[in-house]
């Protein structure tokens, strides 16, 4: 599984590319809000992310499992978290660090970056205080042995919190290719009832849920309007999945108005 799901992630990227743009156009190093077309690659962007966060504890050493270019990471280290990134694609790992490097903004969190896999977490347990997925848990065939090796590093009372894709009443009716699948090989959707009741079994005290999926309509539709405009941004996911991203985008916002998909908000204990 680990090296077709990384093909899909990284067979548009332009990583070179990336780095050279930022450094024409922001010299003194990209911001946080000048980066969140690039690297905020889920629904909801910068906002969405800041409520997560908002969910952890402070000073806490946080796990981003799927960390993809880091976007999440740079923003938890700001406010203080001490941020380790796991992702299973090598290539967004180096970009995430190469992209930390060029950024100015203060953090008051420490940096890690790990290329491996969530089934079989690459850290001793008890090692965290919080582990955070943003849309990344439905990339993963065993959601059940993910969940468990989460629950082996969190230490006791550690914190899980997700901003993530569930499946909705009408998930026979999903489009692809989507941001996370060309096709359903690679999507593995839970249900919201079907991913409680696994982090109820692997020992997780659920604090609560919510069902996001009509904010996150709108805020699709939004950037839906931004993409189809002629004015070049500087960077954009088409940096990341190539013009493929023009029709993953479109599905993505169908996907959401049909209900095939629903965005949820957890979090729980262990």
């Amino acid at each position: 599984m680990a090296k077709p799901l990384a093909h899909h992630y990284d067979q548009g990227l332009r990583d070179q590319e990336i780095l050279q743009q930022l450094r024409s156009h922001y010299p003194e190093g990209p911001t946080l809000h000048q980066l969140a077309p690039l690297d905020q690659l889920h629904i909801g962007g910068l906002a969405a992310s800041a409520r997560l966060l908002a969910l952890i504890e402070p000073q806490s050493e946080v796990l981003d499992i799927g960390a993809g270019l880091g976007g999440l990471m740079r923003q938890g280290a700001a406010m203080g978290l001490h941020m380790t990134g796991l992702d299973i694609t090598h290539r967004f790992s180096a970009l995430n660090r190469a992209i930390s490097q060029l950024t100015p903004t203060p953090m008051g969190g420490k940096l890690r970056w790990v290329t491996g896999n969530a089934s079989a977490l690459p850290f001793t347990d008890a090692s965290f205080d919080a582990v955070v997925f943003q849309h990344s848990l439905m990339n993963m065939p065993d959601p059940e042995n993910v969940l468990a090796q989460c629950r082996r590093v969190l230490r006791p009372g550690g914190q899980l919190v997700m901003h993530e894709v569930v499946g909705g009443p009408n998930q026979a009716a999903l489009r692809y290719p989507v941001p996370w699948a060309e096709g359903p090989e690679h999507s593995h959707l839970l249900s919201l009832e079907a991913l409680t009741t696994l982090l109820q079994r692997q020992g997780f005290t659920l604090q609560h849920h919510e069902d996001w999926s009509q904010t996150a309509l709108a805020w699709r539709q939004r950037q839906r309007q931004k993409e189809q405009t002629a004015q070049p941004a500087v960077v954009s996911p088409q940096w990341v999945f190539g013009e493929r991203f023009l029709t993953m985008g479109k599905h993505l916002l169908e996907n959401l108005a049909q209900q095939a998909i629903n965005v949820v908000e957890i979090s729980a204990r262990c």
